[in-house]
């Protein structure tokens, strides 16, 4: 069977019976994919090895697999095709890292591959660009795929457990530029939008900024982080973001959703830190 046949999105799992089997060999076997396709894949963390309840992404095709040993493969061609484009360092902390992720980026995998996240991006290619030796990569906090702007990334688990407390308590400051649809009307010191969201509390802060042909420009912080928060509340007042084809209209510019500052203390120099994306990348009213 040809790589071609394999168009539907297929999980495989297999359990391993032979001794000293590879996985790539294992999997070439038992799913008729070539050997070539199956590095690719598993490259790209769609693989994975259950041992003794633990599960974790298997990326080395001559890893030589233990008897027992659970190995599933989630299979999308459409998944392993994409391209993900490049995530740029804005910040470097050494505990941690602050990046530019742009739209279309995950913040991390699905079981079907990872290689289109900013995580893995920073994992792989982080290192080079910042010319230090390779660093762990933990995820802190999310942005949507569909929007752009600053994550933070943090490089050991006690950095990640510093600046996970910082989210829980609200006390990293997040700003975000939006375009919404029409003139959203505000008064000269913003509007607060405070409208729960699945049965929990939301606060967001808007400002408008400029209005033009496209639309009204709105700073947003937000003190919460609800699910689609932004997202929701400005679709509440009837202004949803230009290109949310969750809340509003799809559009070919994609969601003009921008997190582009962020402020909180150094949970390790105990200095305050405002960093802010340069004014080339972030949105603009001017015409």
């Amino acid at each position: 069977m040809t790589d071609s046949a394999f168009e539907i999105p297929q999980k495989y799992e297999f359990t391993v019976t032979k001794p000293e089997q590879t996985a790539l060999d294992l999997l070439a076997e038992g799913t008729g994919l070539s050997k070539q396709r199956i590095k690719d894949a598993m490259n790209k963390g769609a693989v994975w090895w259950t041992l003794k309840g633990k599960t974790l992404r298997l990326r080395r095709a001559t890893k030589v697999l233990l008897k027992g040993s659970v190995i599933q493969f989630f299979y999308d061609e459409q998944v392993l095709a994409r391209k993900p484009e490049n995530a740029t360092l804005i910040h470097d902390a050494k505990h941690y890292s602050i990046w530019y992720k742009p739209a279309g980026m995950l913040a991390q995998g699905s079981q079907w591959g990872d290689h289109c996240s900013i995580l893995r991006w920073v994992e792989v290619n982080g290192d080079y660009q910042i010319g230090k030796s390779k660093r762990d990569c933990f995820l802190v906090h999310r942005l949507d795929a569909d929007a752009a702007g600053l994550m933070i990334i943090a490089h050991d688990s006690q950095s990640a457990g510093k600046l996970s407390v910082l989210f829980q308590g609200r006390d990293i400051k997040k700003y975000y530029q939006a375009w919404v649809v029409d003139d959203c009307e505000l008064p000269a010191q913003g509007m607060t939008l405070t409208y729960e969201l699945d049965g929990k509390s939301a606060i967001t802060h808007i400002k408008k900024i400029g209005l033009t042909a496209k639309g009204t420009l709105l700073d947003v912080h937000i003190e919460t982080g609800r699910k689609h928060q932004i997202r929701r509340h400005l679709a509440n007042i009837g202004h949803p973001i230009i290109g949310d084809k969750l809340y509003g209209t799809k559009a070919k510019c994609g969601l003009q959703l921008l997190a582009y500052r962020l402020e909180f203390t150094c949970p390790f120099t105990g200095q305050n830190l405002l960093v802010e994306l340069a004014k080339e990348l972030q949105f603009s009213a001017e015409t």
